[in-house]
């Protein structure tokens, strides 16, 4: 494995069509290529961001549908691998889907699927009410994969908010970087999405790939933007120039530095389990 290894972090304002969202999410990979980047991260909801909370299902498939098959078909052509989160995957029954990150390796195979666990049902202060469990089944199953871009850490969103996941992706699963494809609206976003981001870098010494969807996708949607990349000490080394725009954000992955941060600041020994605290009592 090479001590450095470019990636891109996408930024987009995905529609309520397939084809649109493919033809950015092409143009992208194409500059993703172009820049050096071995990996391309893309935003949740990246081929479809429905005018209305529920319309995936319309266009919910399996992952070997036409949809994913293109999108292993851009990995191979580009010579790239993808990650692709928050992919309205077919649910058990009609009424329900899965909100599935893929990874994708570069021959277009799909490597890897987490399943977003955390589901966005909450009335955001100033903003719309979402109800993501209506029309979403969650995921149970912690994802980390192997690849040339170090260990991976699969996460879907709202799933950034919740701490413990990240502490098991590091500590329990061995993840190196972490993805998080999001979709945060305006209101949260502006509050929260870079510390959160920061912090989940810094408490796990792990690198953070965020892809975030941007800008209005209709009058009923807003998304807040601003893909970034994250090192492990907490530094933002890749951003857009503004957080609308469609582009990309590139940076190096840089082992070598992994290794520094979490040498000199051993907290992987120094971490305690809960059970401990609580016996002390």
């Amino acid at each position: 494995m090479a001590n450095l290894v470019r990636v891109a972090a996408a930024q987009m304002t995905s529609i309520n069509d397939l084809s649109a969202n493919f033809s950015t999410c092409s143009h992208l990979a194409k500059e993703a290529v172009s820049a050096g980047a071995k990996l391309l991260c893309f935003p949740e909801n990246f081929s479809y961001m429905g005018y209305k909370s529920g319309d995936s299902l319309k266009i919910a498939e399996s992952l070997d549908g036409p949809v994913m098959t293109k999108y292993c078909s851009l990995a191979r052509e580009s010579n790239i691998w993808l990650s692709l989160g928050g992919f309205p995957e077919k649910g058990s029954d009609d009424v329900h889907l899965c909100n599935t990150h893929v990874l994708i390796d570069d021959a277009g195979n799909i490597r890897s699927k987490f399943r977003k666990m955390h589901l966005f049902d909450v009335d955001v202060p100033g903003g719309a009410v979402y109800k993501e469990s209506c029309f979403t089944e969650a995921g149970n199953d912690i994802v980390a994969a192997d690849s040339p871009f170090g260990r991976l850490g699969l996460t879907v969103c709202y799933d950034l908010r919740f701490p413990d996941l990240y502490q098991q992706l590091r500590f329990h699963h061995d993840a190196q970087v972490l993805l998080v494809p999001a979709a945060f609206t305006k209101v949260t976003g502006q509050a929260h999405w870079e510390v959160l981001l920061r912090a989940r870098a810094i408490e796990t010494q792990c690198y953070v790939i965020a892809a975030a969807q941007a800008g209005k996708h209709s009058d009923e949607r807003e998304s807040y933007g601003d893909s970034m990349i994250i090192d492990p000490w907490g530094t933002i080394i890749g951003r857009l120039p503004d957080r609308l725009s469609t582009g990309i954000a590139v940076a190096d992955i840089d082992f070598s530095l992994i290794d520094s941060v979490r040498s000199k600041m051993p907290i992987a020994q120094h971490r305690k389990p809960i059970e401990f605290w609580t016996s002390k009592q």
